[in-house]
């Protein structure tokens, strides 16, 4: 019997557009004789549709369009199962009721990758991919991720970090920044990913520049010292808090100062279209030396775990290529393309990956099961009515 799989992607995230890409290639490559592929696609507006249409990218060039053709829905929980159910406002509509097994979210950046798509399908009874609440929640937000890895041991980059607010009194927090940070650094908004808002400043006006741009996408940035001799490098694991694995490592190729948006998601495709992150010029396995290789891959592991991961995840490194110095950058808890093309060296095919990740989602949910989240008491049939602080009235 197939597993009614729901591919969850879109949402109101300024990453909506990579969204859709990574959840069309994953769904291109998921074994359609082990799932039944139910694609639900969250608008800007956070609107839900489903549809067969949403499987080809081709529908996405006119949206309005496509929606026409699918059904707008929500997630119904009945009698303990989980439901995908039409909202239809015409009174003899036929109604579309589709039981679901597991979610995948396939999503990127704020409202959705950051743990709130994450929350809503565990309060609807769903087991899904990928890392649960906390974990996602933690992963998105660059500043608390810097805190619970420092206090670790991991090896961090400091920084500054302002809010909005902050903001009125400017050369305040360049003073601070200059006399902490100094220059060059790096400035980016404190829980988006695919590069979107991030700026290189080398001098007081650049600095000046770089935290408006961040502030046009975040209330809360932060500030680091830019790496000298910079060369990237990016790791894959798999698995959960009780085993995971390294992927071999990637070296980015980048076009300018820093990686951007465009180097990501735009330039690698010469025929129209994009491909996700799996088109990026990079260097597999990155030009490091063994002993480096192993050091990273290992702290990537451990990172994932401390951090209480699930699912696949890409874990980015900093490193100075002068003195061999490096540091965790940032997870990227649902990465672009889901980084299977740092599993296929390994001879691991996306069809398999996709697989485990499924299987990941299920384990979990199934020693949840067995943790008891109520508590039986009768003490509403023994009180009368209560005031606002629990007082008897």
């Amino acid at each position: 019997m197939k597993i009614n799989l729901a591919v969850i992607f879109g949402g109101k995230s300024v990453e909506h557009e990579i969204s859709i890409i990574s959840a069309i290639q994953a769904i291109t490559n998921m074994n359609t004789e082990k799932y039944n592929i139910i694609p639900v696609y969250i608008t800007k507006s956070g609107e839900f549709f489903t549809g067969d249409y949403l499987k080809d990218i081709e529908a996405f060039r006119d949206i309005p369009m496509t929606l026409k053709k699918c059904r707008k829905v929500t997630f119904v929980v009945d009698e303990g199962k989980t439901f995908l159910s039409e909202i239809s406002s015409k009174l003899f509509a036929g109604k579309y009721n589709q039981e679901i097994d597991v979610a995948f979210p396939i999503v990127h950046g704020t409202n959705v990758e950051d743990g709130a798509l994450q929350g809503y399908l565990q309060s609807v009874g769903l087991p899904y991919v990928g890392c649960d609440v906390l974990s996602s929640a933690v992963g998105m937000n660059k500043y608390v991720m810097k805190i619970l890895l420092k206090e670790a041991g991991f090896p961090v980059l400091d920084c500054c970090r302002f809010r909005l607010k902050e903001t009125e009194k400017l050369i305040d927090c360049i003073h601070k920044i200059e006399n902490k940070i100094g220059y060059p650094n790096i400035v980016k908004p404190e829980n988006l990913g695919s590069s979107v808002g991030i700026s290189k400043a080398e001098n007081r006006k650049e600095l000046e520049e770089a935290l408006t741009t961040a502030f046009d996408f975040a209330d809360t940035v932060i500030v680091e010292k830019a790496v000298q001799n910079l060369k990237e490098i990016n790791c894959s694991v798999l698995g959960d808090v009780n085993e995971a694995q390294a992927s071999v490592l990637e070296e980015p190729v980048q076009s300018d100062k820093i990686l951007s948006y465009k180097d990501k998601y735009v330039s690698g495709d010469k025929s129209g279209g994009s491909k996700g992150m799996a088109t990026l010029k990079r260097k597999i396995p990155a030009e490091i030396p063994d002993e480096t290789a192993e050091q990273i891959k290992k702290i990537a592991v451990d990172a994932f775990c401390h951090l209480g991961c699930n699912g696949v995840s890409r874990i980015d490194f900093l490193m100075d290529t002068k003195t061999g110095e490096f540091w965790l950058n940032e997870i990227n808890t649902i990465p672009g393309s889901l980084s299977f093309y740092l599993w296929e060296p390994t001879g691991m095919k996306y069809t398999e990956l996709l697989d485990k990740l499924v299987s990941l989602a299920l384990k979990r949910h199934r020693t949840n099961e067995r943790i008891n989240y109520s508590y039986d008491t009768n003490i509403l049939s023994q009180c009368g009515s209560f005031g606002s602080k629990g007082s008897k009235m």
